[in-house]
């Protein structure tokens, strides 16, 4: 029997490398997204990929719709096995823009509602099911603007939040056999940055593109700490994913060994040791 995952928000970006991450291993992988002619493209790469895609049309914004999203997932296939929070309202442009909150556009605080709240809403209908199955895996994605500046304080605050709300549900959870993280992945070499042509790239930045993941390697270290029996252990925390992929012994899909920033960005409480036990 397949794993069924659900990533939402995989129409583009880290959200889409997940899918075809999880799809590479043979998962059921269910996805959300508001542009149905984006979420057709997903469905037909996680086929190529190896697994099977179901694909909902969701504004993860709306309560209404991800009810629905939700109810078709229990109609339909019963359960869920993972979740991957990802949907967020990122407008990237206004975010890297120069200047202090005040003087950039309001819109920037909908990823506290697109993002954090969406995060609550998501867990809010799985975990119902994964709690009747008695296990399940609960992971949203965060990143090292939880405790360093990064884009400003509507990103932070997000990222802050998510950790902070994974940390309390692990609890809710654990008596169940359920776990929730914070999953910090690095920087992303995404569908649209591998597209652009290497001059529009700023030169200092194209010089570290080398070190950047493929988003399909975050959904290999999602796969597999699934699988890690001492999943329960690591429930609550926020972990790095190229901290996972060592223990785990995973590659990113070029062949190189993804960094972690812990040292240069900051990070959270060491969960475990560089040899894979518990801390």
């Amino acid at each position: 029997m397949s794993t069924v995952a659900v990533v939402t928000g995989a129409t583009r970006g880290l959200g889409r490398g997940i899918a075809r991450g999880l799809a590479s291993k043979g998962a059921t992988v269910v996805v959300t997204g508001r542009n149905e002619d984006d979420l057709a493209a997903v469905s037909r790469e996680i086929a190529a990929a190896g697994g099977t895609a179901r694909a909902i049309a969701c504004d993860h914004g709306d309560d209404a719709q991800v009810a629905d999203a939700f109810a078709r997932i229990r109609h339909d296939l019963g359960r869920i096995d993972i979740l991957v929070n990802n949907a967020a309202a990122v407008h990237a442009q206004d975010l890297i823009a120069p200047g202090g909150f005040w003087e950039k556009p309001l819109k920037l605080v909908e990823m506290i509602d697109v993002g954090l709240r969406s995060n609550y809403v998501a867990a809010w209908h799985a975990a119902p099911m994964m709690v009747a199955a008695g296990k399940g895996l609960i992971v949203s994605i965060s990143f090292y603007g939880a405790v360093s500046y990064f884009h400003g304080p509507a990103y932070g605050a997000a990222k802050a939040g998510t950790d902070k709300m994974m940390a309390d549900m692990a609890v809710d959870l654990a008596p169940h056999g359920v776990s929730a993280v914070a999953l910090w992945p690095g920087f992303i070499l995404t569908d649209a940055v591998r597209a652009m042509p290497p001059e529009y790239i700023p030169e200092d930045l194209r010089a570290q593109l080398p070190n950047w993941e493929t988003p399909e390697f975050t959904g290999l270290v999602i796969e597999a700490l699934a699988r890690d029996p001492s999943l329960m252990a690591l429930s609550g925390q926020a972990l790095i994913g190229a901290e996972l992929g060592t223990r785990y012994g995973i590659r990113d899909t070029d062949g190189k060994q993804p960094i972690s920033y812990r040292a240069t960005m900051g990070a959270p409480a060491m969960p475990f040791s560089s040899t894979g036990a518990s801390a």
